[in-house]
């Protein structure tokens, strides 16, 4: 059963995955590696959030570090730059039920000026997902580009042929 909640999650994660990639118009040749890439990704925050506890800022550094690594890695095969693969990959990741609830609660607050205890409960909610949602989002960043800066021959070589 395992299994198959995180083999579920990875095949969920690539079809949305190659759903943003199309949105961007990738080389036809790219999409197997951006679903690869959000399969991973995607399962390994899942793994780590599931299995091991970690937080969910935590578990999108590392997973967005292995899209990272990957799409330098496989922008080589695909002749494709590296946010051509993992910019699509890495917005399955982003938490939109908790930007979902700093939305709500931002207008459940302004719906409720007269109710001091209602209200402080909503600019709780609004500030704790927010928190979040841009916690994860700056983790997914970090995590995506620290590879260019630290192998930025490379990152830049990509689509370039050897001599």
């Amino acid at each position: 059963m395992i299994a198959m909640d995180v083999l579920s999650d990875a095949l969920f994660a690539a079809v949305a995955g190659m759903g943003f990639g199309a949105i961007s118009c990738p080389p036809r040749h790219a999409f197997p590696y951006i679903a690869l890439l959000a399969a991973a990704g995607h399962a390994t925050r899942f793994c780590l959030m599931t299995f091991v506890g970690v937080d969910i800022a935590v578990g999108s550094l590392l997973a967005s570090l292995l899209i990272g690594f990957g799409s330098l890695w496989l922008g080589r095969r695909a002749r494709t730059p590296m946010t051509v693969l993992y910019i699509p990959a890495l917005l399955p990741m982003v938490p939109g039920r908790y930007a979902y609830n700093m939305v709500f609660s931002q207008i459940m607050f302004l719906h409720t000026m007269n109710d001091a205890h209602e209200r402080s409960m909503y600019m709780d909610m609004f500030f704790s997902n927010a928190m979040v949602t841009c916690s994860v989002i700056f983790m997914l960043a970090v995590g995506a580009t620290l590879p260019m800066f630290l192998f930025p021959k490379r990152a830049y070589s990509i689509t370039r042929r050897r001599r």
